[in-house]
């Protein structure tokens, strides 16, 4: 792996696509996770504006600490970059308070707490004339969903949606992202109980990146029970998750009904 082409190769696209677009810089929300940090990165590597958010919702102070310890570790190292706290707490307890309660399950708030998000993401994109830079890697956007649509998945772009969460670790460590996110372990900071990526899904992004490859190759040497286990929650996560990954589907009218 081409660890410093592959940066400069990211980052004069993100510039080359700025310009194409007649914006000013991009925009990200800063998780303390080690995608949001990198992705971060390769913005500011741009020389275009770069304004990144901390925008804590009833916050992990681990995952605060490590957002907030990112964000100076890039003001230090980039001029262009601005920073803001944006506290969205009382937004989200708004919705704890207004939405029907039988509706108030787990996934659905967590995935709130992500649209929450998105929506001040676009606020300070829209006044500032900004892209939403997105965070997504290979396997969450296009191996298992692992994302919320019209949440983190609303993006204008994705930087680093070609690449695996391993090669993702290895631009990091190339990019001397603090030690702090590069040790932590995966998470998205939606649930109030601290859950992993992999107590979500069920598996190591390794074990999905090997899972992902089996099926893009046509694979079909002999597994043992462990990827036989990995493989189902691969492909469960693709039955469960394949309408966010696909475009919108559109009735198309027959021509002769619109005479």
């Amino acid at each position: 792996m081409k660890k410093k082409e592959i940066i400069t190769h990211i980052s004069n696209w993100l510039k080359g696509y700025c310009d194409k677009s007649k914006t000013n810089g991009f925009v990200i929300g800063i998780s303390g996770g080690i995608d949001s940090a990198v992705t971060s990165t390769l913005c500011a590597l741009t020389g275009k504006r770069l304004i990144v958010l901390n925008l804590p919702i009833k916050q992990n102070q681990t995952e605060f600490h490590r957002s907030t310890e990112h964000i100076e570790w890039l003001k230090k190292n980039f001029k262009n970059v601005e920073t803001q706290t944006v506290e969205l707490s009382d937004i989200f307890k708004g919705f704890e308070k207004d939405l029907p309660t039988d509706i108030q399950d787990f996934l659905t708030m967590a995935n709130v707490r992500s649209r929450v998000r998105m929506i001040t993401l676009y606020a300070f994109a829209s006044h500032h004339k900004l892209l939403v830079a997105g965070t997504g890697n290979k396997i969450e956007d296009f191996g298992i969903g692992f994302f919320t649509k019209y949440g983190d998945g609303g993006v204008d772009l994705s930087p680093i949606a070609d690449l695996t969460k391993t090669e993702v670790y290895a631009l990091a460590a190339e990019l001397n992202i603090i030690d702090s996110i590069q040790k932590a372990r995966p998470t998205d900071g939606l649930f109030a109980d601290n859950r992993t990526d992999e107590d979500q899904i069920g598996a190591t992004y390794p074990e999905l990146e090997w899972a992902m490859e089996y099926v893009e190759n046509n694979d079909n040497y002999e597994v043992d029970e462990r990827q036989k286990e990995v493989m189902h929650i691969y492909t469960s996560c693709i039955r469960a998750n394949k309408n966010k990954m696909e475009a919108i589907p559109v009735c198309l009218i027959p021509k002769e009904f619109k005479k």
